[in-house]
C-alpha cells in the first residue's frame, strides 16, 4: 500500500536553496564579504606579532580571569603548538571560532531574551532549536557550500547554526530563573521592562548565559574539522589533509592543537561570569584588595569615634584625687 508513497522534502529543500541563491544574491555577496574581511583580518591580527608576544598575551589573559596557575599551563600549551609548528593554522582556526562565536552571541542572546519573556516564542523556537542541534553538522555544509563557495565564510556559517542552540537554550534558562519577587520588586519600585532586563534580569542570570557562551564556544571548536571540508584554512583542513593521506604524525599534531585551544578556551570562558570568584585570579586579588581597603577605612572612623568617647568620658568624670588628711 505504501510502496509508491513519497513525500518529496529533498526536493523541495533543494528548490528553496536554488531559490535562495537565484533571488538574494545580493544579501549572500554582502553576508560572504564581512565574514571574510573579519575572518581574515582576526587572522592577520593574530598571526602578525611573534608568537612569543601572543603567548605571553594568552598567558596574561588566563592571569587576569582564571588564575596565575593556567597562565603557566598556557604558556606550556601554546609552546607545544608551536613546537609542532602548528602557530599559524591554530590562530587561523582560533579566528574563525572567535567570529562564530560573536556571530552565535549575537544573535542568540536576544532571541534567548524574547524567549525567556515571551511564551509563544519559546514555543516557536523550541522545535526549531532541536532541528539545529540534532541535524547532522555535516548536513549544513551542503547548502552553505552552494550559497558561499568554498573557505572561511561556509565554515563560519555552519559553525554558527551548529552552535546557536544551547546560547539561545541558556539564556532563556538564566532569565527565566531569575527569583520573580525580586523581579516584582522592582516593578513596585516603577523600573520599567527594559530597566528591570538590564538592571535585575541580565546581571543575575549571568552566570547561566556565560555557561551558554562557554559552550557555544567549544561547539564552535568542535566544528573546525567540518570547516576544514568546506575549505577553511587553518587545523580542520590540516586534519582533513591528513585524513585524505593517511598521515598519522600530521593528524596528531593538528588534533593536540585542537585540543589546547580548547582547553584554553573552555578555562577562560568559564571564569568570564564570575571572574572574582577564581582566587587566584588578578580580578579576584584586586577584588579582596579592594575589600580589605573598605574594611578599614569603615573599621577607622569606628576606632577614632570610641577614643574619642573615652577621651570626653575622662574629662567629664575628672582625674580621683586623694582625699587628704584632712
Amino acid at each position: 500500500m505504501l510502496e509508491n508513497f513519497r513525500i518529496p522534502i529533498g526536493e523541495w529543500g533543494a528548490v528553496a536553496v536554488d531559490w535562495i541563491r537565484d533571488n538574494l544574491k545580493a544579501l549572500l555577496d554582502v553576508i560572504s564579504t564581512v565574514v571574510q574581511t573579519l575572518v581574515d583580518g582576526l587572522a592577520d591580527a593574530l598571526n602578525a606579532p611573534p608568537a612569543v608576544v601572543m603567548i605571553i598575551v594568552f598567558a596574561l589573559i588566563a592571569w587576569v580571569f582564571r588564575s596565575w596557575q593556567l597562565a603557566v599551563g598556557t604558556v606550556l600549551m601554546f609552546t607545544v603548538i608551536v613546537g609542532v609548528d602548528q602557530w599559524e593554522t591554530s590562530m587561523q582556526t582560533l579566528a574563525l571560532v572567535l567570529v562564530a562565536a560573536i556571530v552565535t552571541v549575537i544573535i542568540a542572546v536576544p532571541v534567548g531574551i524574547w524567549a525567556a519573556r515571551n511564551n509563544t516564542v519559546s514555543a516557536i523556537v523550541k522545535p526549531v532549536l532541536d532541528f539545529m542541534q540534532t541535524m547532522p553538522s555535516l548536513v549544513y555544509l551542503i547548502p552553505v557550500i552552494v550559497f558561499f563557495g568554498v573557505g572561511f565564510v561556509p565554515g563560519v556559517i555552519a559553525t554558527v547554526i551548529f552552535s546557536l542552540p544551547p546560547g539561545v537554550r541558556l539564556t532563556e534558562l538564566g532569565i527565566r530563573g531569575v527569583d520573580a519577587e525580586t523581579v516584582e520588586a522592582g516593578q513596585a519600585f516603577g523600573a520599567r521592562p527594559g530597566q528591570v532586563l538590564v538592571g535585575i534580569q541580565l546581571p543575575q542570570a549571568a552566570p547561566t548565559i556565560m555557561a551558554g557562551i562557554n559552550q557555544v564556544i567549544m561547539l564552535a571548536l568542535s566544528m573546525a574539522v567540518i570547516a576544514g571540508m568546506a575549505g577553511a584554512d587553518g587545523l580542520g583542513k590540516e586534519v582533513v589533509a591528513a585524513l585524505s593521506t593517511i598521515n598519522v604524525a600530521l593528524g596528531v599534531e593538528a588534533g593536540l592543537g585542537v585540543v589546547l585551544i580548547a582547553v584554553y578556551l573552555d578555562r577562560v570562558t568559564a571564569a568570564l561570569g564570575t571572574p572574582s570568584e577564581y582566587r587566584w585570579s588578578l580580578l579576584g586579588i584586586l577584588s579582596r584588595a579592594r575589600a580589605t581597603r573598605r574594611v578599614n577605612a569603615s573599621a577607622a572612623p569606628t576606632a577614632s569615634t570610641e577614643a574619642a568617647a573615652d577621651a570626653e568620658q575622662r574629662i567629664a568624670v575628672g582625674p580621683k584625687r586623694n582625699p587628704g588628711p584632712f
